[in-house]
């Protein structure tokens, strides 16, 4: 199942895709997707249709982002945060930051937490997940130099677009990736090829600090990482939630 938000009126609302390819019908309003997942089921439809347009499907608390430094590295999973007031939906226009140096899209599978993290171990980490998602995790690597902590690396007003779909069925193990500018592609890869598996990534998250329903976690980006010009637009591609990102 694909689900989101969309606006009603000026409140964002759970939706689900209805499947027509054809957004003047409307998307379907549903059940909050967190009370369903606790119960074992799948959201309910309410009934109505909701024709406002797509805001991020989820409102994390918690951006939590992975630093992919492979098998060889010391420390192969590290963890660092960004700033939830950076999480923009797909098609909104970003400007990219003049003064950071060189911008890179780093396009990433991004994992929505459906429940609290509690309890969370590599083999169960499926269960705590609500689905996946694209996520375009815009950064200024020239700056990494001075701020090791990633601060600075990271920041800036709507980088992180998000969206605009979570997809419940997709599987964190296998689930394909594609970065494309302007259309074209230029980088194709799946969860399988990264150097830390997801679940693996979530267990070690889940053992320093709890995460909750619709925190994101971006699973890192070891081989979708360009620069990229003010005016490129950037496509994020998970499984087939696609994620648009006009830049300016």
């Amino acid at each position: 199942m694909r689900i989101g938000r969309a606006l009603d009126g000026d409140t964002p609302v759970w939706v689900r895709d209805p499947g027509t390819g054809d957004p003047g019908v409307g998307w379907i309003a549903i059940e909050d997707p967190y009370a369903a997942l606790a119960d074992g089921r799948e959201p309910a439809d309410l009934g109505t249709r909701v024709q406002g347009e797509l805001v991020p499907p989820s409102a994390p608390l918690v951006v939590v982002g992975i630093a992919q430094n492979g098998p060889a590295h010391p420390s192969p999973v590290q963890a660092w945060l960004k700033s939830p007031r950076g999480v923009v939906g797909s098609g909104v226009p970003v400007t990219l930051r003049r003064d950071a140096g060189t911008t890179v899209a780093e396009g990433e599978i991004a994992v929505v937490i459906g429940r609290g993290t509690t309890g969370l171990t590599a083999a169960t980490a499926h269960e705590y997940v609500l689905g996946v998602t694209a996520v375009d995790d815009l950064s200024s690597p020239d700056r990494v130099g001075v701020d090791p902590r990633n601060f600075e690396s990271k920041a800036g007003e709507g980088y992180t677009p998000l969206g605009p779909w979570i997809d419940t069925d997709a599987d964190i193990d296998t689930v394909a990736l594609t970065l494309r500018i302007d259309g074209l592609t230029v980088a194709e890869t799946d969860a399988a090829a990264l150097p830390v598996p997801i679940r693996d990534c979530l267990a070690y998250l889940a053992s320093w600090a709890p995460l909750g329903p619709g925190d994101v976690v971006m699973t890192g980006a070891p081989f979708t990482n360009v620069p990229i010009a003010p005016g490129a637009v950037v496509e994020v591609q998970v499984g087939d939630v696609i994620l648009v990102t006009p830049t300016r």
